[in-house]
């Protein structure tokens, strides 16, 4: 009788032991989720970073007199570029979506103002940069759902119990969502 509940003391806490680290390791598993997702929002908005002063040059040679637009979106590109985000902090989270917000809206005047030059909206290479950022503003929007739904199972997972309880032991803890103000979630306007 002493060896049946010694083997069936062991096979509990061997249960115990396996539910622990199958607990732990789907945990990782879907924080290297959330990571990766970020990754992919943060690489969208680069695409945009780098198609940007490729517009404004080409703006700028038919827009010369617009210095105060074509300046709002270098600064505002310049600030969103030189911002690192946390993104295990949601007051850094919230002022990396503050900044890209600013650069949207910069970006909605700079295409605003084209529709008073004729010929740049003809110009093919202009053309080409107005198609290539709005599929990038369409990226992003896209990347960002997906990073708001990997924080979203990976939240839900640590907050259910019993998952909460290796949640707590290990520290792992909630990540923000993405959360863009309404302008900032709308890919800029463009009619030409």
């Amino acid at each position: 009788m002493k060896n049946k509940g010694l083997w069936i003391a062991i096979a509990v806490v061997a249960a115990i032991v396996i539910w622990i680290f199958s607990s732990y390791n789907g945990m990782i598993t879907m924080e290297e989720s959330v990571n990766s997702s970020w990754s992919q929002v943060e690489n969208q908005y680069q695409r945009r970073m780098d198609l940007i002063p490729n517009l404004v040059n080409t703006v700028k040679g038919y827009a010369a007199h617009e210095e105060g637009t074509l300046t709002a979106v270098v600064e505002a590109r310049a600030k969103a570029t030189n911002l690192t985000v946390d993104i295990n902090d949601a007051e850094s989270l919230a002022k990396y979506q503050e900044t890209q917000g600013e650069l949207s809206k910069a970006m909605s005047r700079l295409m605003m103002i084209t529709e008073n030059y004729p010929d740049l909206k003809a110009n093919q290479n202009f053309l080409q940069l107005q198609a290539q950022l709005e599929g990038t503003e369409n990226r992003i929007s896209t990347e960002r759902k997906r990073f708001n739904e990997a924080v979203q199972t990976f939240n839900t997972s640590i907050r259910r119990f019993p998952n909460s309880i290796i949640a707590g032991i290990f520290g792992f803890a909630q990540k923000p969502y993405f959360e863009a103000d309404q302008a900032a979630s709308v890919a800029p306007t463009v009619n030409f």
